[in-house]
């Protein structure tokens, strides 16, 4: 199928500063574009593009003052299909893990991995390793976190989403990240976007999302503890250790928020099976 994706960002700049921008499809999906992406700046700036640390697909921009309007407007083909669903796939222990991996087991700055541990092992330590201990860590923050726009903040991290009880797509992956590497199953951070595709439309408009990806049968998996079950046409934008690595835009320096618009739409059916 294919899917038709992209977006309109507008700051106002009160003076010209630097940006940083991960506002590109991760290159893992490069090969699925119908065209390559078009970052499109008005006015017109001339910008560097860098992969970091963690392949994502970066822009460094000095702004001009003024208004900034940010584009981007692309199509995807998809396999139409829902998230892979491996119920077999079994955890590894820590020792064999590689190496890789191994900094997805560790505090990061939304994903408190000493503060929380003695409560994964609590819910879930009992649980059978592998797929079914990651999915009931899903139930679990599906169940018991409240989704709502005004229950989060900047800096609220996992910790604090375990205690109120409350937040937004990102707390959901935070907490159940957390939950993960506690009990010594890497996890990571991914983002970008989810349209309402083969599920009843949202009246909310559409934003980017966030899930993420754990390390069981010896490859990354896709989980979402917000939605919770398998969804069609995810588009990655970026991974990380938590959202600090994914960030859509960092300003250094003011930059006002004044137009946000996402959109994410299905040009041609889903698959039935």
């Amino acid at each position: 199928m294919l899917i038709h994706f992209g977006y309109e960002i507008i700051f106002n700049l009160p003076q010209s500063i630097p940006l940083l921008l991960k506002l590109y499809t991760h290159p893992s999906v490069a090969d699925k574009l119908k065209q390559p992406e078009q970052l499109q700046l008005w006015p017109n700036t001339d910008f560097n593009e860098f992969y970091d640390d963690f392949g994502n697909r970066c822009v460094r921009v000095l702004a001009p003052q003024g208004q900034l309007r940010i584009w981007n407007d692309a199509v995807i083909e998809d396999s139409g299909r829902p998230d892979v669903v491996d119920q077999t796939a079994q955890q590894i222990s820590a020792f064999d893990l590689p190496s890789s991996t191994l900094q997805y087991l560790l505090n990061s700055r939304y994903c408190e991995v000493d503060l929380l541990s003695d409560a994964a092992w609590n819910l879930f330590g009992d649980l059978p390793p592998g797929w079914s201990r990651v999915q009931a860590i899903c139930d679990w923050v599906h169940t018991h976190v409240r989704y709502g726009y005004g229950e989060s903040h900047p800096s609220k991290t996992a910790s604090e989403v375990f205690a109120t009880r409350t937040g937004v797509c990102r707390d959901f992956a935070h907490l159940a990240i957390a939950f993960c590497r506690c009990l010594n199953i890497p996890a990571r951070y991914a983002s970008g976007y989810l349209g309402d595709i083969g599920v009843p439309a949202q009246p909310r408009p559409i934003d980017f999302h966030a899930w993420f990806e754990a390390f069981i049968g010896g490859q990354w998996h896709t989980f979402d503890a917000r939605h919770n079950q398998p969804r069609i046409g995810r588009i990655l934008m970026a991974r990380g250790r938590d959202a600090t690595d994914v960030a859509l835009s960092t300003s250094f320096g003011t930059a006002k928020l004044e137009k946000f618009k996402v959109w994410t739409e299905a040009l041609s059916p889903a698959l039935t099976h």
